[in-house]
């Protein structure tokens, strides 16, 4: 695993594009499972500018979403399938046949569960997954207590992550109660995973996370089992670490740092 700490979110968002931009370009197929939240806005914004550029193309790239609510419309302005329209999907050119997003209206929850997951299989299962992370620890919506072995299903969100997301819903009311989610075991079956957090209000989960035991209680605690992992943050997020993290120029000027994460 490597920690690497830069100045802010803006950093953060540059460097998460950086690497991703560099997997897509040396490979003819990519399968990338991508987050929704705050914390990968910036790096978003960054690859449609590298699309629009002509230095990168995403139409080479198969997508699954980490998660979605359960019961929301997925035209709803909060549904994570319109996040990802308004915010990527939309904005550059991705061959839409590639992209997935978890189906949370459907009338069989169980069995979309089982077909989103051999979906990922189908595709040859994922290369990178990229993971924000809760101010409890979740990862997705893997809250604390789910298994470390857990595959995509249907999780009842805890009280902390329904009041963290009250703020993007005009009625806190209507911020639903349950989700289907990527479990912390398909996540970690991906051949890479990165990382990103910023801002103090991540700075306990992170520590929890990089520098605690492995432990249900912190689910993203399990990204310290992964053979390959990037994790990035902003100098907020990373201030209650004991352990020093590497510099963006350390990390790009070691000979076989940048290159672990293409495995």
């Amino acid at each position: 695993m490597r920690v690497i700490r830069v100045t802010d979110h803006a950093e953060v968002s540059a460097l998460a594009a950086e690497l991703l931009a560099k997997f897509i370009a040396e490979h003819d197929e990519v399968v990338l499972a991508l987050p929704t939240g705050g914390t990968p806005l910036g790096m978003y914004n960054e690859l449609v500018t590298l699309a629009r550029t002509g230095a990168l193309d995403l139409g080479r790239a198969t997508v699954f979403n980490l998660d979605e609510y359960v019961g929301l419309p997925s035209d709803h302005s909060q549904s994570y399938a319109s996040y990802m329209r308004r915010h990527l999907y939309d904005r550059a050119e991705f061959d839409p046949t590639k992209l997935h997003i978890p189906d949370g209206n459907a009338e069989d929850l169980v069995a979309a569960c089982a077909s989103y997951e051999g979906r990922i299989a189908e595709a040859g299962g994922l290369d990178i997954a990229v993971l924000g992370i809760g101010a409890n620890g979740h990862i997705a919506f893997n809250e604390p207590g789910c298994g470390l072995n857990s595959r995509v299903r249907v999780v009842r969100l805890s009280d902390r992550t329904v009041l963290d997301n009250a703020r993007f819903f005009d009625d806190p009311r209507a911020v639903p109660r349950h989700a289907i989610t990527m479990g912390v075991g398909t996540i970690r079956s991906s051949r890479a995973l990165m990382m990103l957090a910023s801002g103090e209000g991540k700075a306990a989960a992170v520590a929890a996370a990089l520098e605690g035991p492995v432990t249900t209680r912190c689910p993203a605690s399990a990204i310290q089992l992964h053979p390959s992992a990037v994790v990035i943050l902003d100098e907020e997020a990373a201030s209650a670490l004991r352990v020093r993290p590497w510099s963006k120029e350390e990390f790009l000027a070691d000979p076989h740092a940048p290159q672990f994460l293409f495995l």
